[in-house]
């Protein structure tokens, strides 16, 4: 369900936006993970949206002109990570590793490493480069660094549900997927995701193993590319269950609804570790038919705010002066 969309208030504030009408829509879903659970109608207003995630180029500029130093580039302090291996507590950060072969999908210790001197820089660790790809998006930038550069830029991030409706591109809720019922239709490929036997054998049927080039993808409706796949984007919202609400009144919609608190977005499973999370959102090119098939507009999931990783970035939003 849609409401009648606003108009745009003018030219974009910004280059490289578009405008995102606002409206009502069923957000989250009951087919999928139990985290993004319950559908409910949610409304949001209008704003404006970068119409890719943040680039390596772009991200570049920003610490030329600030001096910006990410989260990955900064040896951990012990006190925050009781009882971490001191041989740990290096810059490093979270780096996809393909296996030898099929392992257990319940351990991601097995495909993933914590790499020191893998940063937004080198995103593969020491010997890696951005050669060739000014114009993917940065990764390996952790909450403090995307709200850094949204400070910088005049913008912010936008709320879980501003993302998702934004993804959906005015399409039907109803759907699949954004494009429609088929992941690849008629064998066209529509975003950056897995094929093969994760996480061990990656065919590269899209023309990717990893980030692709922003907008090597088709837009969705309102012009916005990779907003499923290529990488995982932070939200401003705290993670946390979803809130029960309406089932199907558009009338009874939850107006522009902003997350939970930080206090309940702590991990259970590390209790000693009181590090918040955030909800990122569109999956990534590690999503996949056998592994996470997360290449969904309701799709979500936590992320510490201290955590950088190879397949996770950003993009930002504006909202009009009211």
């Amino acid at each position: 369900m849609m409401a009648e969309p606003a108009p745009a208030p003018g030219e974009p504030p910004f280059p490289g936006m578009a405008w995102v009408p606002g409206g009502v829509f069923s957000m989250g879903s009951d087919r999928h993970y139990p985290e993004e659970r319950p559908a409910r109608p949610v409304r949001v207003d209008g704003f404006w949206i970068d119409r890719t995630p943040v680039t390596n180029d772009q991200f570049a500029a920003f610490v030329a002109a600030t001096g910006y130093v990410t989260l990955a580039e900064i040896a951990p302090r012990a006190e925050d990570y009781p009882g971490a291996p001191k041989a740990l507590l290096r810059a490093a950060s979270m780096v996809f590793t393909p296996t030898r072969g099929p392992v257990p999908l319940n351990d991601v210790s097995q495909w993933w490493r914590w790499t020191f001197g893998a940063d937004w820089r080198r995103p593969l660790g020491p010997g890696s480069s951005l050669k060739g790809m000014s114009d993917h998006p940065v990764i390996h930038v952790a909450w403090p660094d995307v709200e850094a550069y949204a400070n910088w830029s005049g913008k912010t991030l936008p709320t879980e549900a501003e993302w998702e409706f934004a993804a959906w591109g005015g399409a039907p809720t109803t759907a699949e997927f954004v494009w429609g019922e088929a992941l690849v239709p008629n064998g066209r490929h529509m975003a950056n995701t897995f094929q093969g036997g994760f996480p061990f054998r990656n065919t590269c049927e899209d023309g990717h193993e990893r980030t692709s080039p922003v907008g090597a993808f088709p837009a969705n409706g309102y012009g916005l590319s990779d907003m499923i796949g290529n990488v995982w984007e932070w939200t401003s919202d705290w993670y946390g269950p979803h809130p029960a609400g309406p089932k199907t009144s558009a009338c009874c919609a939850v107006e522009n609804p902003r997350g939970g608190r930080e206090t309940d977005s702590l991990d259970p499973a590390l209790p000693d570790i009181l590090i918040p999370r955030k909800v990122i959102k569109g999956g990534s090119f590690l999503c996949a038919p056998s592994y996470c098939r997360r290449y969904r507009p309701a799709a979500r999931h936590p992320q510490s705010i201290d955590s950088a990783a190879s397949h996770v970035g950003f993009r930002c939003i504006v909202r009009p002066q009211t």
